[in-house]
């Protein structure tokens, strides 16, 4: 009920004594549960009643979403047969009549482009892997590459949507913000979904990012991840203003949550409790994002495993040392947005600085966590919204080319708590263009990443508008067993 109308019944005499008995139980066990939480220490973020539905491999997730759409065919989809169609029109066999953008629709040709990257083999898996992830091919043995991932969007906007909500219509919750209504978290003092949005450093124009990728949609506000800036303070007024001190702080803020606990008990609005909880949060994070955000006591040999980058903020590596970080703290989801991979033209000087930006930083969270016992108890996803196609896009050279947007398959990567490394799973044709092995949709994907993190996808729903809404939606998706330890 719209809880201005549940206020409305208060004025009605017959409603009010006809439900004032149930109300005023209801408000007393509220309050002795309350003061017993209170005795023991409560949670700032609990979990569901119930919650895990069995018992996780994965406590965290850390999710690197490269937004744009990086290139399988550059990076992790070794396709050597290219070279023999260089600049030969795509086969009708392997196009098949889909559909294609209209950025190259009206192109007269569609040249093959093979990658003018090496690729080598890595690792006791012999994973191929382009040189330009020297750092994540150190790593591959506790990856699962998963090479046959596709989506049905074409467009960023959706395919974005689609990734990190498991819908393409806007107004769904992320899959942060699933977890963290599901799990909660085990830190009081930091968010339990948090969002990096590292700079870039190419030239390439960079899509927008949009805030329903960490949105709870229609679950409760909290659930929505809380984004650190990548320059200035991670946080905007996070320091008391000249003249308040914190224990002036506090006492403003009990004053204030008696009179929004006031108001709940009155017109039971939920978002009157996030209110609460987000101001309390604050509070805490004044004295705990600082401490997270300071890296002198990191030692040497750990910052130069993520790089040069990793002490100016903002950057892809001081993101992924300070999700590290987080997931020590007891934060359950942090996510990485890094812009700039949709590479339409000029994609080997684009994607160059891509990697440069992102490999190490990724490599060394992976070893890093591994050093410190985290791996096993934190899974880490890697990919974009969709891969890019065989042929070019513009002007195409041995040297340059460029690529337009293909959702029909591209690859992730997925390594800790639950997932068996040193794996590839699904196989392309030679034209890295459609999928002939083991086809991984998305749902699929996060169906899989809530098993390693002990949920059920198929029991984890929300009632809104009706219909008991899932992350991983109706279409029967499934987990992937073959990537599970």
């Amino acid at each position: 009920m719209d809880p201005l109308i549940e206020r409305q019944l208060h004025l009605n005499r017959r409603q009010f004594f006809g439900t004032t008995g149930v109300r005023l139980g209801g408000v007393a066990l509220a309050a002795m549960a309350a003061q017993r939480a209170q005795a023991a220490g409560p949670a700032m973020h609990p979990a569901l009643a119930g919650f895990p539905h069995f018992a996780p491999k994965a406590k965290a997730l850390i999710y690197l979403h490269m937004n744009g759409g990086p290139s399988q065919i550059d990076l992790l989809d070794y396709k050597p047969v290219l070279n023999e169609h260089f600049d030969k029109d795509l086969p009708d066999s392997i196009r098949k009549g889909q559909r294609i953008t209209t950025m190259t629709s009206g192109q007269k040709r569609l040249p093959v482009a093979p990658s003018k990257f090496e690729f080598k083999q890595h690792g006791q898996c012999g994973r191929w892997v382009s040189e330009l992830l020297p750092h994540t091919a150190s790593v591959v043995d506790d990856l699962a590459v998963v090479k046959s991932v596709f989506t049905n969007a074409i467009n960023h906007d959706p395919a974005c949507t689609f990734v990190m909500t498991g819908s393409e219509v806007p107004g769904k919750p992320s899959l942060g913000s699933w977890v963290s209504y599901g799990l909660g978290a085990e830190s009081n003092d930091l968010p339990s979904f948090v969002v990096l949005t590292p700079i870039w450093s190419s030239n390439a124009a960079a899509q927008a990012l949009f805030t329903r990728m960490w949105s709870s949609g229609f679950l409760p506000s909290k659930y929505t991840g809380v984004a650190l800036r990548s320059a200035g303070d991670p946080v905007l007024y996070l320091q008391n203003p000249d003249g308040v001190l914190a224990s002036d702080r506090r006492v403003m803020l009990d004053a204030l949550a008696k009179l929004n606990q006031k108001s709940f008990a009155e017109i039971g609005d939920p978002e009157i409790q996030t209110r609460i909880a987000q101001y309390e949060m604050a509070f805490r994070m004044q004295s705990s994002v600082p401490e997270l955000t300071d890296l002198s006591g990191e030692s040497q040999a750990t910052l130069d495993m993520y790089g040069p980058e990793v002490k100016t903020p903002g950057t892809f590596a001081a993101s992924a040392l300070l999700a590290r970080r987080m997931v020590e703290r007891g934060v359950r989801v942090v996510q990485l947005l890094h812009r700039g991979w949709d590479q339409h033209g000029n994609l080997p000087r684009d994607i160059t600085s891509q990697c440069y930006d992102t490999d190490q930083a990724a490599g060394a969270l992976i070893k890093d966590l591994k050093q410190r016992g985290l791996l096993d108890s934190t899974l880490v996803v890697w990919g974009g919204e969709f891969g890019r196609t065989v042929y070019s896009q513009g002007q195409l050279t041995k040297q340059t080319y460029g690529r337009d947007h293909h959702p029909r398959n591209f690859c992730m990567w997925l390594a800790g708590g639950g997932i068996k490394g040193g794996i590839s799973y699904g196989e392309t044709d030679d034209f890295s263009y459609n999928v002939v092995d083991r086809p991984a949709p998305i749902s699929n994907i996060n169906a899989t990443i809530l098993k390693c993190l002990g949920i059920d996808h198929e029991r984890f729903t929300y009632k809104f508008q009706g219909l008991d809404q899932r992350l991983t939606g109706v279409e029967e998706p499934q987990v992937i067993p073959e990537l599970l330890a």
